[in-house]
């Protein structure tokens, strides 16, 4: 990324959702469907408290409850329930607002503490969330791309991301954006222009079908959240 700001977020979804104690229940539901290194969740849990205040601990614990109540749905159910779950309780703002930073990747733990983010991190979040209800890395991108702004014909376009899910490889992908409740085909969202895709396994340009870089070797930022979210509890 460039550190062009992200497209301002419609508010489809005003509100939030209460804060809910997370139950042993769920923690067991979410671990038992984990495909990879269980997370050490309450060290999350901690770390917000610590970090953030006690809301930010509640807004951990509605995550845990959200991804318990998911580990048992079919993925297409888990797309929806992270995505509505992210752009209902997360408030769209700058880097610069939030972190005094041009151009920053948050954590998930990050984003739930200050409950505000731009695209990447709705995106990362998103990755992240579906990454540990089992949802395969080769079915996830974050895909960097234009966004046209205005009216259609104005030519003007601003750097933004969302997150990718292909239920194949052949697959056209389904978008989780934060500008818009639904998820959509990406044939049905002409407004953005896809530059390149990642995930934790490859770095993919345009329509090529195989990876051409390492990820954490060309983004630089990609490789630093990585490392943060191991650092905070993630695997």
């Amino acid at each position: 990324m460039t550190g062009a700001p992200c497209p301002r977020r419609r508010r489809a979804f005003p509100g939030a959702f209460s804060a809910a104690v997370y139950s042993l229940a769920a923690l067991a539901s979410l671990l038992f469907g984990l495909s990879f290194a269980a997370p050490d969740l309450d060290r999350m849990l901690q770390l917000a408290r610590e970090r953030y205040g006690a809301e930010a601990g509640e807004s951990v614990g509605a995550w845990r409850r959200m991804l318990g109540d998911a580990a048992t749905l079919d993925e297409q159910e888990k797309l929806q329930r992270v995505n509505t779950f992210f752009n209902r309780r997360t408030a769209f703002d700058d880097d610069i607002v939030i972190w005094q930073q041009k151009d920053y990747w948050a954590t998930p733990l990050e984003t739930l503490g200050r409950k505000a983010g731009d695209c990447e991190d709705f995106s990362i979040a998103k990755y992240m969330s579906l990454r540990l209800l089992g949802v395969p890395a080769d079915r996830l991108r974050l895909i960097y791309v234009r966004a046209s702004m205005g009216a259609p014909g104005s030519g003007i376009s601003q750097a933004h991301m969302v997150l990718g899910y292909y239920p194949s490889p052949a697959d056209e992908p389904l978008v989780l954006d934060n500008l818009i409740g639904d998820i959509r085909t990406a044939s049905r969202r002409p407004d953005l222009f896809p530059i390149f895709s990642f995930n934790a396994e490859g770095l993919w340009v345009g329509g090529a079908s195989s990876s051409s870089a390492d990820p954490t070797t060309r983004l630089s930022r990609w490789r630093s959240v990585l490392e943060r979210m191991r650092e905070e509890g993630l695997p």
